[in-house]
């Protein structure tokens, strides 16, 4: 998950086991930080890496987000690189406008634990995941999907162009929503009197008891939930959970979490990306650029407006979760060009030498404009206008994808309302055919 932001985890916690040396800072409500111009308010989630706490900021009279890393050297490292990415980002944006998360300051603190690297971030609101989970995974309306999208393209294309940084972890859980979907979590917006010194009886086990109480609490409602189940296995009939109002909620974000980030031309890793977000060249190690987060955005993308995943891969029996991956994309793209399939480190491992996988030999093609109308009941014009923005940028040649400034003047991100409806009944609908090259070259069985 994000720890650059608010988008904290409700369901689980960090462990008590971290809280030692070289781990976490333990912090308790009121505890004050950079010789006492930020203090905790609340904790707001956390990180393999960190903590993030909602702090209030004396000298400005601001919320913020304050993030503490872990103590020890590898962590204290990779803060010093986040810093450095997100300082350029902020020097090169002094109106803040490019749809990126802002470094406010940043600080060392001493603890029992060992020296912390902080960075104070602007506060921000719930996580794009978070989103449509309150949407029950329904998917959002095509012109709310529209307006994200251009946010994030602008954080990209200004990322790309003109910073020349990598994100290399694009997905939902790393783009926040400017504020929260609940106002009454919005220290702004709920009218919250700020915390200024600790509360009485906020000892040192404060932060421990707060663990174990979350521990016990999350093993009821698992309870709860086995016993629901159990339940509907018996002939228990659930009520279908209808649609949530979206119209109140603004939808504008910003790109977070540049922990993992690196510059076009100095990479950190080979294996980037999160699973269900990563590129064909990067699972078959055969270098990549900016085009990376591309793909990534157009599986963000496919995920606001559907509910779902475009890639869930899985390993099966006698064949590896990255084979998967790859017959999936191929499922939906057609076969990969030969060229492209052997020139990674990696080919050997899933192709042949006539560009076939190895081990998955048939494949379903499915093209993304069918999946839209006979999986998601898009309407025909819907389904045809949605592929053909995100087609392209899922070319197999990463020079091919368009960049994000491209995106940026892409018809369909700049029509007026959206005219998707979501329910029309599929008999009603005629086959349509996208007529993109690209998807129209058949796989062989």
């Amino acid at each position: 998950m994000s720890c650059s932001s608010s988008s904290g985890s409700e369901d689980d916690d960090e462990g008590i086991d971290s809280y030692r040396k070289g781990g976490y800072h333990a912090v308790r409500v009121g505890d004050q930080f950079a010789g006492g111009r930020y203090v905790a308010q609340r904790k707001l989630g956390w990180g393999q890496f960190s903590t993030v706490w909602l702090a209030y900021d004396t000298t400005t009279s601001t919320y913020v987000a304050l993030k503490i890393q872990k103590s020890a050297a590898q962590f204290a490292q990779a803060a010093l690189h986040e810093i450095e990415v997100l300082s350029n980002i902020a020097d090169g944006d002094p109106t803040n406008s490019k749809c990126v998360v802002r470094l406010i300051d940043h600080f060392k603190h001493a603890g029992p634990n060992g020296q912390h690297q902080c960075m104070v971030l602007e506060f921000l609101g719930d996580s794009l995941l978070r989103l449509i989970k309150y949407n029950r995974y329904k998917g959002l309306k095509l012109n709310k999907v529209r307006e994200i999208c251009k946010c994030i393209l602008i954080g990209l294309d200004y990322l790309h162009r003109e910073l020349g940084i990598i994100h290399t972890d694009l997905k939902p859980e790393n783009i926040l929503l400017f504020t929260t979907i609940d106002p009454a979590k919005d220290p702004v917006r709920s009218s919250l009197t700020p915390i200024l010194e600790r509360p009485e009886g906020n000892l040192n086990g404060g932060a421990t008891m707060n663990l174990i109480e979350k521990k016990l609490k999350r093993r009821a409602r698992r309870a709860v939930a086995k016993i629901s189940m159990r339940r509907e296995s018996m002939g228990g009939v659930e009520a279908p959970k209808s649609e949530r109002n979206m119209d109140g909620i603004d939808v504008r974000c910003k790109v977070v979490d540049f922990g993992n980030a690196c510059w076009a031309n100095k990479q950190l890793a080979e294996e980037i990306q999160t699973r269900q977000y990563r590129a064909p060249e990067v699972v078959l190690q055969s270098g990549y650029s900016y085009s990376v987060d591309m793909w990534s955005f157009a599986c963000t993308a496919f995920e606001l407006a559907t509910g779902d995943m475009l890639f869930a891969p899985k390993m099966g029996q006698g064949f590896s979760e990255d084979e998967d991956h790859l017959a999936l994309m191929m499922e939906l793209l057609g076969k990969m060009p030969r060229k492209i399939a052997i020139a990674g480190a990696r080919s050997k491992d899933f192709f042949d030498r006539h560009g076939d996988l190895k081990r998955i030999r048939r494949l379903k093609f499915w093209p993304l404009d069918k999946i839209l109308i006979d999986r998601y009941k898009f309407s025909e014009t819907d389904a045809r206008e949605f592929a053909e923005f995100l087609c392209p940028i899922f070319d197999f040649s990463p020079e091919k994808r368009p960049t994000a400034q491209q995106c940026l003047q892409h018809p369909w991100l700049n029509r007026g309302t959206s005219s998707h409806t979501e329910m029309k009944n599929k008999s009603n609908m005629e086959k349509v055919n996208v007529g993109m090259s690209n998807l129209q070259i058949k796989v062989g069985k």
